[in-house]
């Protein structure tokens, strides 16, 4: 399976990194053929500049200025997200990912704009390994919102279509180094599997 990790931390030694290692090592182990996107070591501008926002509904110049991720994204079967939960949400670089790259014509079809269709229908499988500083208690409390845009607003982009895997360690604050080495195994596993 054509497999597009996305990585998303800005610290190569950071636990995030070390689990980002892991999924493309098992995913490559599995046979898989992976286009590994680490956003911030590719210097991805998360900023949607007012241009781009004036022409975001002109399909097909709206891709011009994010074309080469664009391209990755069509190319995958499969995407693997891996990134942590900040202030309870995506890190502003994934967000500026979702925001710049998933637009009309790439992963909806507005042509319609009473009758909105899902433009995302290749992928048949969508994985988020996520780590959280807070325990999963008060992530519910915020509503997790990672959770939901992985979970919820893909699975309406592919049509519902897709399975959906979130891998999430919580409570990264007061985590033990066997708590980490049991998660990261974890990992491991569900990309050994992942199909």
């Amino acid at each position: 399976m054509r497999v597009l990790v996305i990585f998303s931390h800005p610290v190569e030694t950071s636990y995030q990194a070390a689990l980002h290692a892991e999924v493309v090592q098992q995913l490559r182990g599995a046979g898989h053929e992976v286009d590994d996107c680490d956003l911030y070591a590719e210097g991805f501008n998360p900023v949607m500049s007012r241009e781009e926002r004036l022409g975001y509904h002109e399909v097909p110049h709206n891709r011009l200025p994010v074309q080469r991720y664009v391209d990755r994204l069509l190319w995958a079967e499969a995407v693997v997200f891996c990134f942590p939960t900040w202030c309870f949400g995506l890190p502003a670089m994934l967000k500026g990912f979702f925001d710049r790259v998933l637009m009309p014509g790439v992963a909806f079809d507005i042509s319609d704009p009473q009758n909105v269709k899902p433009a995302l229908t290749h992928l048949k499988r969508i994985a988020a390994v996520v780590t959280y500083g807070r325990p999963r208690w008060t992530a519910l409390f915020m509503g997790d919102p990672p959770r939901k845009c992985i979970t919820r607003y893909l699975r309406i982009l592919t049509g519902g279509k897709a399975r959906i895997d979130y891998h999430a360690c919580y409570h990264m604050n007061v985590a033990t180094p066997s708590r980490l080495q049991s998660f990261k195994a974890h990992v491991g596993r569900a990309m050994r599997r992942f199909a």
